[in-house]
């Protein structure tokens, strides 16, 4: 698998999103992206009940473990590495979770503006 260059949305070395619990979509640590990475899991995010609660509904429980998988289930304070198009969904409904912009791959940027992003970071603020 091909690994696009580890670089953060600030332009510099992205740094790792969370290895407790492990995340990425090369399950790294990181927020690394490729081609084979189809729904950009880009997006550092420290998780919320409020994001936890609105990913549910939209269909995707993060919350709820899924031994089968090794998924141990997402609890508020986990960091995570999320889909862009997911965070900017749950933005638009008021509900995105906080952003660590040094964590967070430069490909997010193709999806949602960098001024988005910072007003949810939480190494910006």
């Amino acid at each position: 698998m091909k690994i696009d260059d580890s670089i953060n949305a600030l332009g510099e070395a992205l740094q790792p999103c969370s290895n407790a619990p492990v995340t990425g979509f090369y399950r790294d640590g990181c927020c690394n992206t490729g081609p084979d990475d189809k729904g950009l899991h880009t997006v550092c995010i420290e998780v919320t009940a409020e994001f936890l609660a609105f990913s549910k509904m939209r269909g995707n429980d993060l919350s709820t473990p899924r031994p089968e998988f090794g998924f141990a289930g997402l609890k508020p304070g986990d960091r995570w590495c999320l889909c862009a198009e997911r965070w900017a969904e749950a933005e638009a409904h008021e509900a995105a979770p906080y952003v660590i912009l040094q964590s967070t791959h430069i490909k997010t940027l193709e999806i949602i503006p960098l001024a988005v992003l910072r007003h949810k970071a939480l190494d910006m603020n």
